[in-house]
């Protein structure tokens, strides 16, 4: 697939034995030609990765010039030793280029409780630095050094152009397949853009688009170590900070690029047969319809009837009934894929075998919960979950 990508930014993806016994891309780097803001979001889970911590002390800042990537091990839960690799990827990426220590960020994924073949890392650190490059090559490299379970490279980009009639484009690259669960970011994400930006709006901003996309999808509910979104916009193509309109119209194009990625990660969701679509309207807040939302999207019961294309309505409407949120259950209704199956607190006849024909026939299943306690709604994505999740996450480190 054809993607646009940001200028001032290169490219490379390596293999280096971070992944043994395989000849899969397990080493990414990104690089700005010049010195960019970055910011960034991260997994709320208090046993987090080194590579979150250290990053999280640089962002949102000014003078960034890169992002390296490894997958295969997530260097979570590996103490002290762990963050000083994390630091030594950093600086390793950083002289690669030319840049000062501190101008790189890390990102890894993969086995938990697992130390990095530091003397690989370093290895492929070294090749990818002579491979980068700003071709569309380069760029789909870097998305598949990315993966770990992933049947493939996630990758998105918008163009606008600006007031003065400038072009500015975003593009982003993520992972994620399994272990996704919305506290944060819940997943890899490195978006870029060749618009300047100021490190504090650049925060705000990411902070928005991530809380409306990447915390409103679910695979099985957990919450990752590793969970990061990182934001680079360097100004080569617009060098002054965006403001007004055009600013308006970028935090639109942003909120955007992260809606498409997110919805890839639970479509490419370990052995999902069905994208779950969760409409909640009618709450008090925003937070309950996202918190009844969550609820249905995490329920195994749930779940599972997607799969067997069980139009099982009570799953769904119980499962909203002990998210903690409450609601007057006489005043709730309910359709699936279209089909009204539940309203005002009775349910409605309806064609089961028609109803379960078009689970069964459609990948994308989408379910419309509308309450009457207000004004607020979410949309959530999550999708079901199949014997083949169970047998990939029952044997994946033996």
């Amino acid at each position: 697939m054809s993607i646009a990508f940001p200028k001032g930014y290169r490219f490379a993806g390596v293999h280096c034995d971070v992944k043994p016994n395989t000849t899969k891309l397990d080493l990414a780097l990104v690089v700005s030609d010049v010195p960019a803001t970055a910011a960034g979001v991260y997994t709320k889970n208090l046993v987090c990765g080194a590579p979150v911590i250290l990053d999280r002390s640089r962002t949102p800042g000014f003078g960034l010039r890169a992002v390296v990537v490894n997958s295969g091990v997530a260097n979570a839960c590996t103490g002290e030793l762990g963050l000083v690799n994390a630091t030594k990827m950093t600086a390793l990426a950083s002289a690669a280029i030319g840049a000062p220590e501190n101008s790189s960020l890390v990102l890894s994924t993969g086995v938990i409780g697992v130390q990095l073949p530091m003397d690989n890392i370093a290895r492929g650190i070294q090749d990818a630095a002579r491979e980068l490059a700003a071709t569309e090559t380069a760029f789909d490299n870097a998305a598949h050094a990315m993966m770990t379970t992933d049947t493939h490279p996630k990758t998105a980009a918008r163009t606008l152009c600006c007031c003065d009639g400038s072009k500015i484009t975003l593009a982003g690259m993520c992972k994620g397949a399994a272990m996704i669960g919305p506290n944060m970011a819940t997943m890899l994400v490195i978006l870029m853009t060749d618009a300047a930006l100021d490190p504090e709006p650049a925060q705000d901003m990411l902070r928005r688009a991530a809380d409306a996309t990447f915390n409103c999808i679910s695979v099985e509910g957990h919450t990752s170590t590793s969970d990061s979104v990182v934001f680079f916009a360097n100004g080569v193509a617009h060098p002054a900070p965006l403001t007004g309109t055009d600013l308006v119209q970028f935090e639109q194009a942003l909120l955007e690029l992260c809606e498409e990625l997110a919805r890839m990660i639970p479509n490419d969701g370990e052995g999902v047969s069905h994208m779950i679509t969760i409409d909640v309207s009618g709450c008090a807040t925003r937070a309950d319809a996202k918190q009844i939302a969550k609820n249905i999207a995490n329920d195994p019961l749930v779940k599972t009837a997607i799969c067997g294309a069980d139009p099982n309505w009570g799953r769904i409407v119980s499962a909203a009934g002990w998210a903690g949120v409450p609601f007057d259950p006489g005043k709730v209704s309910l359709k699936v894929n279209g089909f009204p199956l539940y309203k005002d607190g009775m349910p409605l006849p309806f064609d089961k075998p028609l109803v379960s024909d078009h689970i069964r026939q459609n990948r994308e299943t989408h379910f419309e919960l509308s309450l009457q306690e207000g004004t607020e709604s979410i949309r959530f994505w999550t999708s079901d979950l199949t014997a083949e999740y169970v047998r990939l996450n029952s044997d994946y480190t033996t």
